[in-house]
């Protein structure tokens, strides 16, 4: 009596299955990337350290209430004024002697900031402000700082601050990187950005 053949089952085709299913779930998948505001926190300091101490003069208090009413050094302002009169307020080169800064062009006002290295911007956002509008002012509040970086090294180097941050994330970019970094990090240094934000007490 003959015996039966086992059937089998073709599997030679398998592997090219998987490499098409592979291939569809990584075109088809969406990755989800996180967004969000780009802020450096300061380090943790020891309690018994004294905070330092800044004159009231070098902070530029910005308040946003729960009606997203807008209160600049303590008077009524609209968003779209904001931007200027922080540039105003970073740009002011009101100090004399070592702290006197001596590429600003701002008012030289004694009453507001000494040099952009001692200005801080203070902003205050109750627990109750909405989203888009803390987006909006911080968005104005850092385009200061750029407006400002961006003057300084189209002055320096005939090229904006931005330009420049783009050239050194370029991979395709020829010239020198390492000159490029020295001026990116000079004009930083020049327009160094403190913003603090303050924590809401209601």
């Amino acid at each position: 009596m003959a015996r039966r053949s086992t059937p089998e089952v073709n599997a030679g085709s398998l592997a090219d299955i998987a490499f098409l299913l592979l291939i569809f779930f990584l075109v088809t998948t969406t990755i989800e990337t996180d967004s969000g505001i780009s802020r450096k926190l300061p380090p943790m300091q020891d309690e018994n350290v004294e905070p330092p101490i800044i004159k009231e003069k070098n902070i530029f208090k910005v308040i946003v209430n729960r009606n997203n009413d807008l209160l600049v050094e303590d008077e009524l302002m609209e968003l779209k004024d904001l931007r200027d009169a922080a540039v105003a307020f970073l740009d002011n080169g009101g100090g004399v002697g070592p702290e006197a800064c001596t590429y600003c062009e701002g008012a030289g006002d004694p009453t507001s900031s000494d040099n952009p290295i001692k200005a801080v911007i203070m902003l205050v956002n109750d627990r109750q402000t909405e989203y888009g509008t803390y987006i909006a002012v911080q968005n104005e509040l850092v385009g200061a700082y750029n407006e400002l970086r961006n003057r300084s090294a189209q002055r320096l180097y005939g090229k904006s601050f931005s330009q420049m941050e783009a050239d050194y994330d370029n991979i395709n970019f020829t010239g020198n990187k390492e000159s490029l970094k020295e001026r990116i990090e000079e004009i930083r240094d020049m327009w160094p950005q403190k913003l603090s934000e303050a924590d809401p007490k209601n």
